[in-house]
């Protein structure tokens, strides 16, 4: 049981280090050495965790990218009260709380889909539940915002859903470009006037 654990530990451990590594630096860019440089840990060590470093992004996009949008877009979207709030609190209060590394790197999980997401069949399914998954929850808080009439009944449920994500992901991306948040003001004020919109 504590070999299980330690066990645990150190391949935690390991994708902690390559989650960061990849998100600086690419993918591709990253080798197994890097990796072990960073973790402290020899070759070996890591071959007995992994196979190889496609198996350990999948864990780094299960374990770590997964749970970063889940904690930030989904989760929120299932709290209590008004579900246009909701909205504007996810899609624009958000976007105005990342660090300052995080605008100059983009969204990890839009990081990988550009970077791999047509390189491997298990990534792509990987990172496309994660999309699927967000865009379920939205369209649940639409159709809720529809039933207490707060949101206008005529709007399809799925193109707004896609929307908001695109237009996230598209401005963590495009702010990379850019040294500093003029572009995502304008995000801000483009997402808040659609918003009101849709709005009844």
């Amino acid at each position: 049981m504590q070999q299980e654990l330690k066990s645990e530990i150190t391949r935690q451990h390991i994708v902690h280090e390559a989650f960061k590594l990849f998100y600086q630096n690419g993918f591709k860019s990253t080798s197994i050495n890097d990796i072990m440089k960073a973790a402290k840990m020899t070759k070996g060590a890591f071959y007995h965790h992994y196979k190889n470093k496609e198996q350990l992004a999948l864990e780094v996009i299960k374990l770590k990218i997964q749970k970063r949008v889940f904690d930030g877009m989904i989760a929120p979207l299932n709290e209590e009260g008004n579900a246009i709030e909701i909205l504007e609190t996810t899609f624009v209060n958000r976007i105005k709380s990342f660090p300052i590394f995080d605008k100059s790197n983009g969204c990890p999980m839009n990081n990988f889909i550009n970077e791999i997401g047509n390189y491997e069949k298990s990534y792509q399914l990987a990172l496309k539940s994660i999309i699927e998954k967000w865009k379920s929850a939205l369209i649940a808080l639409i159709e809720k915002g529809k039933v207490e009439g707060s949101i206008k009944k005529s709007i399809d449920n799925e193109a707004v859903a896609i929307f908001l994500i695109s237009a996230f992901e598209g401005i963590r991306g495009i702010r990379k470009l850019y040294n500093d948040d003029q572009i995502l003001n304008a995000y801000i004020k483009a997402i808040s006037n659609y918003l009101q919109l849709i709005k009844t």
